[in-house]
């Protein structure tokens, strides 16, 4: 195994998951990063959203945080999904939220088949390893719509979500506590959408994390 190993990072080098430099073998963040990334410690992981009783996230949305998730959602490296996870897990924590279950704001059937996984959803499970919590697809987007991140209006992103997610099944929703997963918080449309649509099907509570959020609402 250890000849394999050896192998594995002879051709296939570790790199740091923020900074993209070599590390050790074993080794997901390097010294520097884990010192250096945009912590959003104290008061500035909590970000108010509407129908969302807390939304958390463990870091800025800038430098190499940035540049690490355009990374995941773009090139195929999924693997991140289990740094990230325990970012997100250890937030989780920090802020004291409890829920029952947890789930995920998901892509279009379309966009899923493109990338060939959903983000949010990797993300999501992570998180129920780490805490034990059942995790379940709660929501299903019905239409493609246009990529949030390519409007920058405030008004215009919730014109583009209004109205594009269903719950799967009303009966798993009911009296939940729910945990809402993303990878990413601009302006909180469509999380507050998808918790909105979670409390019409029954849902106790909903809360949210994301890997990253931006320092100022677009």
């Amino acid at each position: 195994m250890k000849i394999l190993d050896y192998l594995i990072d002879l051709f296939f080098p570790p790199h740091c998951c923020f900074c993209h430099n070599l590390t050790p073998s074993g080794v997901s963040v390097c010294a520097h990063c884990r010192k250096t990334l945009p912590y959003t410690d104290g008061t500035g992981q909590e970000r108010k959203l509407e129908h969302i009783e807390k939304c958390v996230s463990p870091l800025w949305y800038e430098n190499t945080v940035r540049d690490s998730l355009l990374r995941y959602k773009f090139q195929s490296v999924s693997v991140y999904a289990q740094i990230y996870g325990d970012f997100m897990a250890k937030c989780i924590d920090e802020n004291g939220i409890s829920c029952d279950s947890i789930t995920w704001v998901p892509l279009s059937r379309w966009r899923k088949w493109r990338r060939g996984y959903d983000q949010a959803e990797l993300l999501a499970r992570e998180i129920s390893q780490r805490t034990g919590l059942p995790c379940a697809c709660m929501l299903r987007k019905i239409r493609n719509t246009r990529a949030q991140s390519g409007i920058h209006s405030a008004d215009e992103r919730r014109k583009n979500v209004k109205g594009k997610y269903r719950p799967v099944s009303p009966e798993s929703i009911r009296e939940r506590r729910v945990l809402l997963v993303d990878d990413i918080v601009t302006t909180g449309s469509t999380l507050s959408e998808c918790a909105s649509v979670l409390k019409a099907a029954g849902a106790k509570s909903v809360c949210a994390v994301t890997v990253a959020r931006t320092r100022k609402e677009k």
